[in-house]
Parts: C-alpha cells; sequence; structure tokens
C-alpha cells in the first residue's frame, strides 16, 4: 500500500524531516508513506482576498495534478470529520483492503482550494486547534505509525 502526502509548501525545518522520517521507516515495507511538496502559490505582501484565492487555486491545481486515476484521495480540513485512532486503524485496514493508492492532501497557509476538497473521497479533521503545516507531517506520520501498531497487536499503541 502506498500512502502519499501531497503538502503545499517546501524546505521544511530539519526536525520536521526527522520526525516525519522515523515514523515512515518505522512502518513494515507493505506501507510506503511519502511526502510530495507542492509549491506554495505566489503571495505578495498586500495579501488580498484575489491573490490569496489565486495561490490556492495555484497549488490545488498542481495538487490534483499530482493524483493518480485510481487514488484515494482524503482531504486535511478543520471542517473535515475527526477520526479516533481506533478509526484511523479500521480505516487504514479499508485502504488497505482496497488495493488503492491513497493520497492525503494538506493546503497551504490558506488551506485547500474547493477544487481539492470537491476531489476528496474523504475529508478528515485531525483537530480543531489550527496545526501549523510543517508539524501536521509529524502528526501524520506519527498516527498512521500507531494506526499500523494497533492493527498488528503492537505495544506501542498502549
Amino acid at each position: 500500500m502506498k500512502i502519499r502526502i501531497l503538502a503545499a509548501g517546501g524546505k521544511m525545518p530539519r526536525w520536521v524531516q526527522e520526525g516525519y522520517t522515523e515514523y515512515a521507516r518505522r512502518l513494515p515495507r507493505d506501507i510506503f508513506l511519502e511526502v510530495v511538496e507542492i509549491p506554495l502559490g505566489p503571495r505578495g505582501r498586500k495579501n488580498t482576498l484575489a491573490l490569496i484565492d489565486k495561490a490556492r487555486r495555484k497549488e490545488g491545481e498542481a495538487m490534483l495534478s499530482a493524483l493518480g486515476p485510481r487514488d484515494h484521495v482524503v482531504a486535511l480540513d478543520v471542517k473535515g470529520k475527526p477520526w479516533s485512532t481506533a478509526q484511523l486503524s479500521r480505516q487504514l485496514r479499508e485502504w488497505q483492503l482496497s488495493g488503492e493508492s491513497v493520497c492525503l492532501l494538506i493546503g497551504g497557509p490558506d488551506g485547500l482550494s474547493g477544487d481539492c476538497l470537491n476531489a476528496a473521497r474523504q475529508c478528515w479533521s485531525l483537530s480543531p486547534l489550527t496545526l501549523p503545516h510543517p508539524l501536521v507531517r509529524v502528526v501524520l506520520a506519527e498516527q498512521i505509525y500507531r494506526a499500523w501498531t494497533l492493527l498488528v497487536g503492537h505495544p506501542y499503541h498502549k
């Protein structure tokens, strides 16, 4: 199973790469986790609504063009459905059984475009809190690892 995190933004601090890598490497070989960075759309000093919307659309177009035709798309959005660890574990099992690749979409500083939200089969909220985008990569990797440990009875989750 392949899980791709399509994340708007680049040049993450070292702690982000180290945290993400730590959990991604713990996963078994049959669950491949990778991050694909999508360049941020240009924003100006005067972040007008028009400029923000244009940047969000550009990021969305790049994300959508990175999707495969059979990818199961999950948008991460504060308005999405919150999942407990047990629910994520069950979701991970369903994704594995489906045989599809999964793409988790993380928007830029202004969120995901409407087109990305519409393309998603599921919309998931990690938290009602606003999380910094770099931290979301680490949290996703850890939670996917935790969900897997729950599935296989590994003691990490306890």
